[in-house]
């Protein structure tokens, strides 16, 4: 019994830095993606609003990778609730922006 407590406080230490790893990540391309498209903003690249989409889109997966990890630590139903409410949301803002990317990409074609 207490080699699986062990386990399992291992186990959660090892998902609590993995989620903070995926956070950390989205963010720092997040940040990245605006201090780049700002530049582009101020030097008049067409291609910004693409540049700050992708970026976003892909700060937006680390995101929601973070909030699939965390569901593993999940106690209760109502922190699963929550959980589950966050990674629909953010997997609806990941899909209009895909459409976004679309859409912008077929107009500087």
């Amino acid at each position: 019994m207490i080699l699986l407590e062990n386990i399992e406080f291992y186990f959660k230490i090892v998902v609590q830095y993995g989620i903070l790893l995926m956070e950390c990540v989205g963010v720092s391309i997040l940040l990245f993606t605006a201090i780049k498209s700002i530049w582009g903003c101020l030097k008049r690249d067409k291609k910004v609003r693409l540049t700050l989409a992708k970026g976003i889109a892909l700060a937006l997966e680390f995101k929601l990778g973070g909030e699939v990890l965390r569901t593993v630590i999940v106690r209760e139903w109502s922190e699963l609730a929550i959980l589950g409410a966050i990674i629909i949301l953010r997997g609806l803002l990941t899909f209009l922006i895909h459409w976004e990317i679309k859409t912008e990409e077929a107009n500087l074609e």
